[in-house]
């Protein structure tokens, strides 16, 4: 409470067609006293004007933010040269590969041409190109590994093994790289090897497909040999060095005890494994942007986390109803994290039980065809018994939750799962905005 001290005036008494004297002085009835008398009062702080101004005001936010240039590629002791510098540089080859590369695009940037630095430094236009993306390649690795040893394995001649690796993604180049160094692989070996990798999930339904990993790029390298032994005769020489030639590359057990049953002539029903992947039919989605505002009809499902495990899917609303003009949705109980996708033919017809459980890494749901995003996997708990055996239901393990086939869970005995799988679904990308609905896995 603040306490302020005012004068307050007394009011005249006198008519305004009378006189009065004081000691002999006309006084003016309008005229306040001359000796007031003092009051006080109080003023609330509540009361004080609001548009005072504060005596230490905060500081505004600086909502501009200059342009700031990427910074640049060139290391920094080059960035000083000029044209006739750099071209020294590439010319004595006075550094690492890695470090003179970036002075190659620099030098296109001033205006030279590709045939304009091959006569001034030697480096032919095909090398020019294989340092640039190496070097590229180099730095998405370092970034993402820190592992001086790996990075260093690769300053001497390791352009030629990077560009080999270019079309696979950050985590593919990581396992990649790491393979090339322990095998001592040349420039074909790491092109073979980033061939196998790019080409391991087009073949699903081939023979003994299921036998090897895709996360392991020894794998997919000896899944292609494997396939190469195949179009030999059974027995011959070129069939049995192609075997052993994808024993040496397998990494996983189950790829080698595949490849040595093969090698010791061991026959297998492998038409039958053939069949049976190519029989399940489980739709994956892409979602598209504005799809889900364009679309006629949607549904609202609740939200779990695949490493949030079990508990999680038992305590999910079991049923959301809409009701009235606007068509309110109500859910049985309170939960956190809800999704809205179009009402596809899948998960149309889900009545009570309906959920969808996100996965941060889709290499854990479809393995072979791993494009390193989430997934939200659309499951019906209604339907927890374990019937179909081409079918795939949503299971507790260790970490969380996986995805097992309902031949598997049969053959372990298993009757009751958390729900049976309806419909995988990816994220909208614009890179990939056409890529369809079309697509099924096993």
């Amino acid at each position: 409470m603040l306490s302020l001290a005012a004068n307050i005036l007394k009011s005249s008494i006198f008519s305004p067609f009378t006189q009065s004297t004081t000691h002999g002085l006309f006084i003016n009835p309008n005229t306040r006293p001359v000796n007031p008398v003092p009051r006080t009062f109080t003023v609330s702080s509540a009361q004080k004007p609001k548009n005072m101004i504060p005596k230490n005001p905060p500081p505004r936010q600086q909502l501009y933010q200059p342009f700031r240039p990427p910074s640049s590629p060139v290391p920094p002791q080059f960035r000083s040269l000029d044209s006739a510098g750099k071209i020294e540089i590439l010319a004595n080859r006075m550094a690492l590969w890695f470090e003179y590369a970036p002075l190659i695009s620099s030098l296109y940037t001033d205006g030279l041409t590709p045939p304009n630095i091959e006569e001034l430094t030697g480096i032919s236009s095909i090398e020019q190109n294989r340092l640039i993306v190496g070097a590229q390649v180099r730095d998405s690795i370092a970034q993402s590994l820190h592992e001086p040893e790996l990075i260093s394995a690769f300053d001497t001649g390791g352009a030629e093994l990077l560009y080999e690796i270019r079309l696979l993604s950050i985590t593919q180049r990581v396992a990649a790289a790491t393979y090339i160094i322990d095998r001592s692989f040349d420039s074909k070996g790491a092109q073979d090897l980033a061939r196998a990798i790019k080409d391991y999930p087009n073949r699903r339904g081939d023979v003994g497909w299921l036998d090897f990993d895709y996360n392991l790029p020894g794998d997919c390298l000896s899944f292609l040999y494997y396939r190469q032994s195949r179009e030999n005769k059974n027995p011959s020489e070129q069939r049995t060095s192609m075997l052993q030639q994808a024993l040496d590359a397998a990494e996983s057990e189950k790829a080698k005890k595949k490849l040595l049953r093969e090698l010791n002539g061991e026959k297998e029903e492998e038409k039958v494994k053939e069949e049976e992947v190519k029989a399940i039919r489980i739709p994956v989605v892409r979602l598209k942007f504005g799809e889900v505002a364009g679309a006629s009809s949607v549904i609202v499902l609740p939200v779990c986390k695949a490493e949030e495990g079990e508990e999680k899917i038992l305590e999910a609303p079991m049923e959301t109803k809409a009701g009235g003009d606007f068509k309110v949705v109500e859910a049985e109980k309170g939960w956190r994290r809800w999704v809205v996708l179009p009402a596809w033919n899948p998960v149309a017809a889900i009545g009570k039980g309906g959920v969808a459980v996100s996965f941060r890494d889709d290499r854990k749901v479809l393995p072979w065809d791993g494009k390193e995003e989430p997934l939200l996997v659309v499951a019906d708990r209604e339907r927890n018994a374990v019937e179909a055996d081409d079918g795939y239901y949503l299971v507790a393990a260790e970490n969380g939750l996986k995805l097992e086939k309902g031949s598997e869970l049969k053959a372990s005995a298993v009757k009751k799962s958390l729900g049976m799988v309806l419909l995988v679904v990816r994220p909208p990308r614009e890179d990939d905005d056409d890529w369809q609905t079309n697509e099924n896995w096993d």
